[in-house]
């Protein structure tokens, strides 16, 4: 009896099971006319996301957001760089004057700025 209970406690691995509210158990049909299910097909696409999972995003928030394109994760990543460097010019500027690092914050400050119009924000 106790090697039974000792069995039945005992972990098996894997994923934990889902609680009932979690599970995806209901489905819905939707027809679409060509267009829109083009449309859905394609923004789906470009959130990077499937179609279902957009159509429960838009139902969820009332819209989807878009995942980073390799562009914007390019323009974050230079941005990060000129951070590092902005922080170093600081650095040098408290510690040496700040007359010597002056001109080298002003092009940092208008890269930056340059990207931030990129990006969007």
């Amino acid at each position: 009896m106790e090697h039974n209970k000792k069995h039945k406690e005992r972990n098996k691995g894997g994923r934990p099971k889902k609680e009932t509210a979690e599970k995806l158990s209901y489905r819905i049909s939707v027809k679409m006319a060509a267009a829109d299910y083009f449309r859905l097909m394609t923004q789906a696409h470009e959130a990077g996301v499937s179609p279902s999972e957009y159509m429960r995003e838009c139902y969820r928030n009332g819209h989807v957001k878009e995942r980073l394109s390799k562009e914007h994760a390019g323009y974050i990543r230079q941005l990060c760089g000129m951070a590092n460097n902005l922080n170093q010019l600081a650095h040098k500027a408290n510690a040496g004057g700040f007359h010597d690092e002056k001109w080298d914050c002003k092009v940092a400050v208008a890269r930056i700025h340059e990207l931030l119009n990129k990006i969007g924000i």
